[in-house]
């Protein structure tokens, strides 16, 4: 049986909720089609949802696959929707986890309103200074595969559809991106 292996970023998140969720699959130029622009994509609002957000979060990871020669990925709803309810129990709780699904799964937390979703995807690109091509989990210069979990993820030959969402917390945000399917199985190759 395969095993799916999972990293962390960073840690804790604040108490307060509010929820960005798209909730329709659609390519990266069609997300901001299905719903209203507005700015702050996780700022106080509880709906609407944001097209905007999700093509900016799609088109990140997008760029980096095409620059590795993959596939880009699709915009899922379920995904986005279970993303968002692990961000608000996460944000709820005050805690920084992974929850325990099948979809691989990226988290990321910062300050409220200080990152843009390129950023926060950025996050996770910027392990790619220490991955290295081969079957997981030798796939880090540093020989600690948690060091570039998050790009592996990202850019998995085998991964299809991606749903993030960001749930301010307090005083910080929480992203959640699922993946589906998962990365990161030992023993398949990568890069």
């Amino acid at each position: 049986m395969k095993r799916l292996l999972n990293a962390l970023v960073l840690a804790a998140a604040g108490a307060a909720l509010t929820a960005t969720l798209v909730p329709s699959t659609v390519a990266a130029g069609e997300a901001a089609d299905y719903a209203p622009r507005y700015a702050g994509y996780a700022s106080r609002y509880s709906a609407p949802p944001s097209g905007d957000f999700a093509s900016r979060v799609l088109n990140t990871h997008n760029g980096e696959r095409s620059r590795m020669g993959l596939r880009p990925l699709r915009w899922n709803a379920r995904l986005s929707a279970q993303a968002q309810q692990w961000a608000s129990s996460l944000a709820r709780r005050g805690a920084f986890e992974h929850s325990n699904g099948d979809d691989g799964e990226n988290l990321w937390m910062g300050t409220a309103n200080g990152y843009s979703p390129e950023q926060m995807v950025a996050s996770f690109l910027s392990e790619r200074r220490a991955f290295r091509a081969g079957r997981f989990p030798n796939v880090s210069r540093t020989g600690n595969w948690a060091d570039v979990g998050h790009y592996t993820q990202i850019i998995w030959p085998e991964t299809q559809e991606v749903g993030c969402a960001v749930v301010r917390g307090g005083r910080d945000e929480v992203m959640v991106c699922r993946y589906w399917p998962a990365g990161n199985v030992y023993g398949e190759s990568v890069g």
